[in-house]
């Protein structure tokens, strides 16, 4: 396939953000590493939910793992990682020829845990170790509550994917909180090649900007409001989330739920969030601190784009893959987005590393009322309540599939 071995010339990895059992019992794995240039694969809850709902691949090993007693989280998480060994094992080769570089699959943690740091670091633990595998990394939401579970591993010596970031400014949290575990193994005489990648979301700032709001959200508003003019009653200070939801509200426009873009800043909003990004990521690896890592054997934590697949049935099915182009990341895309890209599409170079005109774009969304500061935090909220929704959706379906497998024990209603 000629686009994606551009891609990987030009130096960036392409990774699939996707698995499923059958992927692998019919070869598909194998035919994207040999085809389209595959290097790597990344999962998460709502892609296992699909997965494990839709035919009957895991029902096996589901009642297999009923019948001896196991069910819930500590069932999904056998089947999740009988998958990602076998995934990991295909891409061996790939992570052994490149010095883990390439190659590595990743496995989330249980995203109830987005708000528990401890909870987070003792998952991620059990994880790796139930793994196995040097080639997984172990996904950790750059959430405040994420970013000292994130040092802690890579102390550990635990590969991570930094997952749910939305902006350059939570992406160079992550990567410090990177840099201080490095740093930390370095002072205790540790040897500093741990592997990580910074995760950036990119589809989803045009999808926040051009959808209406959900009654969700708008109940979420109200009560913020709430909330907040109830602070002021009592003389008592904002809670910060509060106040960044509700500036949110105000710059998509909550009265109308819908913010008016200029058409030609129609799905320009992710793009250039990626690039200012970009920017930073050169930039710190260009910095001072970073390099006295590097001269210590330290690798860099790669940029990596996330949720690259349009969602505007208007626009290119390609669109994010072509606009990020760019040498040392990661694009994870899903399997139509990347034949969309193989069969259609074609580069017109890489991503400019000043970050081109980026802060122009995003001038203009400020001017339309657009807080990009608030809408990160928002993004990145709704991101880990989707996750959730999704876990538990998971949770529930292996109970029912469970009962109806083994016809023991009742599934939650």
């Amino acid at each position: 396939m000629k686009q994606p071995r551009q891609l990987h010339e030009l130096g960036q990895s392409l990774w699939l953000d996707n698995i499923t059992r059958s992927l692998l019992d019919d070869g598909g794995v194998r035919r994207y590493i040999d085809d389209f240039w595959i290097t790597g694969l990344t999962s998460n809850p709502t892609i296992f939910n699909g997965a494990i709902g839709n035919g009957e691949a895991y029902d096996g090993g589901i009642r297999e793992k009923a019948r001896a007693g196991k069910s819930g989280e500590t069932l999904f998480i056998e089947l999740a990682l009988e998958d990602l060994r076998r995934a990991a094992d295909l891409f061996r080769p790939v992570f052994d020829a490149t010095q883990g570089i390439d190659g590595w699959v990743s496995m989330e943690i249980s995203p109830l845990l987005s708000a528990d740091t401890e909870g987070s670091i003792a998952a991620a633990r059990k994880i790796h170790a139930q793994a196995d595998r040097p080639n997984l990394f172990v996904k950790i939401p750059g959430t405040p509550e994420g970013l000292p579970a994130i040092e802690a591993l890579i102390v550990a010596g635990i590969p991570v994917n930094v997952t749910l970031l939305f902006s350059r400014e939570q992406y160079l949290a992550a990567a410090d909180a990177y840099m201080r575990g490095i740093e930390r193994r370095i002072a205790a005489g540790l040897g500093p090649h741990v592997a990580s990648v910074a995760s950036l979301f990119v589809s989803r700032w045009d999808k926040a900007v051009s959808d209406e709001l959900s009654a969700e959200l708008r109940k979420e508003i109200s009560t913020a409001r709430a909330r907040a003019i109830y602070a002021v009653d009592r003389d008592a200070g904002v809670d910060p989330k509060i106040a960044a939801i509700i500036a949110m509200s105000d710059s998509r426009g909550d009265a109308g739920g819908r913010v008016a873009v200029p058409a030609d800043l129609r799905n320009r909003l992710g793009i250039a969030v990626a690039q200012r990004t970009y920017r930073a990521y050169r930039e710190l690896l260009a910095s001072s601190r970073w390099q006295k890592l590097a001269a210590a054997g330290a690798r860099p934590q790669r940029l990596l784009w996330a949720s690259t697949g349009c969602k505007d049935p208007q626009a290119s099915a390609s669109l994010y893959v072509e606009a990020l182009a760019a040498p040392d990341t990661i694009n994870t895309m899903p399997e139509k987005t990347l034949h969309a890209f193989a069969e259609h599409s074609a580069l017109s170079g890489p991503m400019a590393e000043d970050g081109a005109d980026a802060e122009a774009v995003l001038a203009r969304f400020a001017q339309v009322g657009i807080d990009i500061d608030a809408l990160a935090l928002q993004l990145q909220e709704e991101g880990a309540r989707s996750f959730v929704e999704s876990w538990n959706e998971l949770l529930q379906r292996i109970a029912q599939k469970s009962a109806a497998l083994t016809g023991v024990g009742k599934a939650p209603a």
